[in-house]
């Protein structure tokens, strides 16, 4: 198991719409990734509805801040279509087939398939994704933004040239 596996789930799961189930992975969370901890502390001590309505005001309501890595690269165009297959394709490549309710560039996905496989390279392709969106994140002052902050610094230098 890659030494950074735990870290890149905790941030999948800090990623994900903060149901009760991971209310209640919390203080596992906190103890497993103290990368996350500014984001986690945060997590613990707001009442899980308005936690839940935070997600959905910064994740939900426009492409600002989306968590589909490929939408940064391609937008809503014909060749986003070929790099949701591309990111489909390497998964298999790794003997895993994505069947979630999400598109496989939802950047959950792809951390949780960084913590399986220990293959960083979908994250530092799409690093100045991740970095635009880590920006958009600090700007809008949420604490998802240290989630953002964490992997990009398990992460090799940004490439300029960003397009959004």
């Amino acid at each position: 198991m890659p030494s950074d596996a735990v870290f890149y789930q905790a941030a999948a799961l800090c990623l994900t719409y903060p149901d009760d189930d991971f209310v209640a992975r919390l203080p596992l969370l906190r103890q497993a990734a103290p990368q996350l901890r500014s984001f986690t502390d945060h997590a613990a001590l707001t009442p899980p509805r308005e936690l839940a309505a935070h997600y959905v005001q910064v994740f939900d309501f426009r492409n600002r801040h989306s968590l589909y890595l490929s939408w940064w690269r391609d937008g809503d165009t014909r060749r986003r279509g070929m790099s949701l297959v591309r990111f489909q394709e390497i998964y298999r490549r790794h003997g895993l087939e994505f069947s979630g309710e999400e598109l496989p560039d939802f950047l959950p996905a792809v951390l949780e398939f960084t913590a399986r496989t220990g293959d960083t390279s979908l994250l530092t392709e799409h690093r100045d994704a991740l970095e635009q969106l880590r920006t958009r994140l600090t700007d809008y002052g949420t604490p998802y933004a240290g989630v953002l902050d964490a992997v990009c610094a398990t992460l090799p230098t940004a490439h300029s040239g960003a397009r959004r």
